[in-house]
């Protein structure tokens, strides 16, 4: 078992850093402890997906001082609304040809 941390979002029109930003924050969630993974699309709606061993690294993550930044920024300039949904997951199952 593991979390996920479902991030769904509606963007402004504002695009000045966001791109890069986003960058940034994979390049760091990947280096904290407790990290396993992110899926993202971004088209009429932003959704991303990030994968961590526990709730405790869910937590720290939030906390990361460059991550806080990019919450704030996120809130003054690039999102309308945003949710963020916790998960456990139990279970998984894939296909792939």
């Amino acid at each position: 078992m593991y979390y996920a941390v479902i991030f769904t979002s509606e963007r402004t029109a504002i695009e000045e850093g966001y791109a890069e930003m986003a960058v940034l924050m994979e390049e760091l969630a990947k280096k904290q402890e407790g990290f396993l993974g992110v899926e993202s699309a971004r088209s009429e709606i932003g959704i991303t997906v990030s994968y961590w061993k526990d709730l405790e690294s869910i937590k720290k993550w939030k906390q990361n001082l460059e991550h806080l930044v990019a919450q704030e920024k996120g809130r003054s300039d690039w999102y309308k609304s945003y949710t963020t949904r916790i998960c456990l997951v139990e279970r998984e199952y894939s296909f792939k040809k």
